[in-house]
């Protein structure tokens, strides 16, 4: 009884096998005698996941996964042959449909800036930053840790200094958070990073030493009057372990801010902003990324470097004969091309590198982009009114988990 019972088994499971090759669908035994309302015979669909063999269950799945990729790829090819059967009839071809996405479905915010809302500019010219974006003082950020900092902390900060122009590192010692604002304070300090390391990576901390319960995150203060920022932070990346990276050099770095577009995630922008000299060094091809995406700020850092490929190009002779240096200076371009990971492709002209590249008619320009590092992410846990207060610190965001209500709801 057990042989023919497994022989009638296997029998069944290779017709399932035909019917998905032949289309996917099936009668169904018990509904046969039975109509739907529309009159046709009840079918169902017989996916991989009903065939019990797991060799027959793979090979099917195989196979509908070749069809789809094969009707997919006619239908780009057709797509294509279209739009260029147009453009060579000087018809316009048809727009493509933009994909959802998580981004472009996001839930409406009153809070999104825009272009003609004359407050927000207002207010930017009363913030606590408008002295250092308006270059009337020069951001200077002391840098300091935790109590107890790990072997990795002095290593991610060592990076930090490497990245934020005058920047200092002092050791934390035994004092209290509130005593390191009022040191920094006197010292004419634009903005305190206080980094927070357990045995695994650094973070910044909120600190809650009082009762002996660390919370990883990140803490940005902006001196004298804040805010103060409180961030998580997660996978760090030094710049030992990043394949192929590069070396930064000491010149002001540019500052690139990505889709921070609330009045929230605009004053984070701006508490970022203000770590930075407002006027970067282009010649020193070094570019820092703050890209926003879903609330997570993804940091980069970048240095594009410019290689020039001669082109030879035949006279009238037919021998093949090089530029002088005579027609390259009078052929430089200064367009600049910046790729990056999670970027989109910038492109605009910079005056101070015009000796910087070759024209683009008889040389080549290949623009490498060296990650310098660090690379990590950040993520908002609060943002509170003036410097650090942990007992009574007015708050203005605190994100609790009662606020993620959808995965299309964004702060930032």
């Amino acid at each position: 009884m057990g042989g023919k019972r497994k022989g009638r088994e296997n029998k069944g499971l290779e017709g399932e096998e035909d019917n998905m090759a032949d289309g996917g669908y099936r009668s169904s035994a018990s509904n046969s005698g039975h109509d739907n309302v529309d009159g046709s015979n009840a079918k169902r669909q017989l996916l991989p996941s009903m065939i019990k063999n797991k060799e027959k269950r793979s090979a099917v799945h195989a196979k509908l996964k070749h069809q789809k990729k094969l009707e997919k790829r006619k239908k780009i090819k057709a797509r294509d042959a279209a739009e260029k059967r147009a453009l060579e009839l000087g018809e316009e071809p048809l727009v493509r449909k933009t994909p959802r996405t998580i981004e472009n479905t996001r839930e409406l915010d009153e809070t999104i800036c825009k272009p003609d809302d004359d407050e927000l500019f207002v207010g930017n010219d009363a913030d606590e930053f408008s002295s250092i974006l308006k270059q009337e003082q020069t951001p200077k950020v002391l840098i300091t840790t935790c109590r107890f900092n790990s072997t990795r902390g002095p290593a991610f900060i060592t990076e930090l200094l490497s990245v934020i122009p005058n920047a200092h590192y002092y050791k934390r010692g035994t004092y209290d958070l509130k005593k390191i604002v009022e040191y920094a304070k006197k010292r004419d300090f634009t903005s305190l990073i206080v980094v927070h390391s357990n045995r695994r990576e650094p973070a910044v901390s909120i600190l809650h030493e009082f009762d002996g319960f660390l919370i990883d995150a990140l803490v940005i203060i902006g001196l004298p009057d804040g805010p103060t920022a409180h961030f998580k932070l997660s996978r760090l990346v030094l710049r030992k372990d990043i394949k192929n990276h590069g070396n930064p050099t000491s010149h002001e770095p540019e500052l690139v801010l990505n889709n921070f577009t609330t009045r929230l995630g605009h004053r984070i922008a701006r508490l970022l902003q203000s770590l930075f000299p407002v006027e970067p060094n282009f010649r020193g091809r070094r570019v820092v990324t703050f890209h926003n995406q879903r609330d997570f700020i993804f940091f980069r850092h970048h240095r594009y470097i410019f290689e020039t490929k001669e082109v030879k190009q035949a006279d009238s002779k037919g021998d093949v004969a090089k530029v002088s240096k005579g027609e390259k200076k009078s052929q430089e371009k200064t367009i600049v091309r910046l790729q990056y990971v999670i970027v989109e492709v910038l492109m605009w002209q910079i005056d101070g590198l015009q000796s910087a590249l070759i024209g683009l008619e008889k040389h080549q320009s290949l623009m490498p982009n060296k990650e310098c590092g660090p690379r990590f992410t950040l993520k908002l846990i609060s943002l509170q009114h003036g410097t650090f207060d942990s007992k009574g610190g007015e708050y203005e965001w605190v994100h609790k988990p009662e606020m993620d209500t959808s995965r299309r709801r964004f702060f930032l």
